[in-house]
């Protein structure tokens, strides 16, 4: 239970941020278009991506040396310290939502709502990379139950953000809101760090 847990906070850490696939959520919400349509394609997508590289790194993970892991705890310290880095750094500014309704297909909004998804470097380094990495040293079991953590959170962010958009298009215009945030996502990634350099100090 308790990786289901970690999974859950961890995945919803890396996704609690307005970058371009969530403000198109929020914008086809705001328009009443195809909202389930939006929120189930980037929801099961997220689930494929996290555990794709979950069982990536799993199925590969014999062939890792000391050295190899060494290296992979690096990249994933100097990624959340990158992470963290540019959400002290970066001042938040008024998000303009384009709610503009005009007709759409059916088939536009799938492919919109692809390229959002599969075209956006941050997907993949978020589920594939960061969580097939972080889980690298879990029993198989403990894997699973930390992928479906992080694709319950990553089901429950989608439909609440394109089904409550009137309140997250406030909310994300609100720098009071991101502030408290950004606060716990800091505070939540500096642990990881800590954790993954006390796995890296032991593998020494």
């Amino acid at each position: 239970m308790e990786f289901l847990i970690l999974g859950f906070i961890t995945g919803l850490s890396l996704i609690f941020v307005i970058g371009a696939q969530n403000i198109f959520v929020i914008e086809q919400g705001l328009k009443k278009q195809f909202i389930f349509l939006v929120c189930i394609i980037c929801s099961i997508s997220d689930l494929l991506l996290i555990f794709l590289g979950i069982f990536l790194f799993h199925f590969f993970y014999q062939f890792f040396n000391i050295f190899v892991e060494l290296i992979l705890n690096l990249f994933l310290i100097i990624f959340l310290v990158y992470f963290i880095y540019s959400k002290i750094v970066k001042s938040h500014t008024d998000i303009d939502f384009n709610i503009d309704v005009k007709e759409i297909s059916k088939s536009e909004i799938i492919f919109k709502t692809l390229g959002f998804t599969y075209l956006n470097a941050h997907v993949y380094s978020d589920t594939v990379f960061f969580l097939g990495n972080f889980s690298k040293n879990f029993l198989l079991n403990e894997k699973i139950y930390f992928g479906v953590g992080a694709s319950i959170s990553s089901l429950l962010f989608f439909f609440g953000l394109g089904y409550l958009s009137t309140y997250f298009s406030k909310y994300a215009q609100s720098e009071k809101n991101w502030k408290y945030i950004n606060i716990f996502i800091i505070t939540f990634m500096s642990f990881l760090i800590i954790y993954i350099i006390k796995e890296t100090l032991y593998l020494l």
